[in-house]
């Protein structure tokens, strides 16, 4: 059972990083241990989500970091690479891809919205808060 004071500290962490990347501020935010997994996406952000999902989806879910253009708007959106599930919060033994929920300019600053797709097995989860929790779509 996680002490309040862990609560705070985890929602403290994942509120500099959004402020961080908004300010254009490069982040390295260690995923937090404790991170919970929902079996639903309850979060207002869900939609954009699910969006953001079914345009990775058409573009064939790239396998390689980096800005992928013609997204709508002539905007672009970062795909992740592989996410490495380091903490063991997801299912032990898949293969993750991440994605940037929300499009911006080539080469901006990333925000801590994130969709990480199971390949092994087909599941996809929402993160609001760069891995702080993970909601499945």
């Amino acid at each position: 059972m996680q002490t309040l004071q862990q609560h705070w500290t985890r929602r403290t962490l994942a509120a500099l990083a959004i402020v961080a990347s908004v300010l254009g501020v490069t982040t390295a935010v260690a995923p937090a241990a404790d991170a919970a997994v929902y079996s639903s996406c309850t979060q207002s952000r869900c939609s954009a989500a699910r969006s953001a999902n079914t345009t990775w989806k058409a573009k064939g879910y790239p396998s390689t970091r980096g800005w992928v253009s013609n997204w709508s708007g002539s905007q672009c959106n970062y795909a992740g690479g592989v996410h490495q599930n380091r903490e063991g919060q997801l299912p032990a033994g898949h293969y993750y891809l991440e994605f940037d929920v929300y499009p911006r300019a080539c080469g901006a600053s990333r925000d801590a919205y994130r969709i990480i797709v199971d390949r092994t097995a087909g599941t996809v989860y929402f993160s609001p808060d760069h891995y702080a929790n993970f909601y499945r779509l």
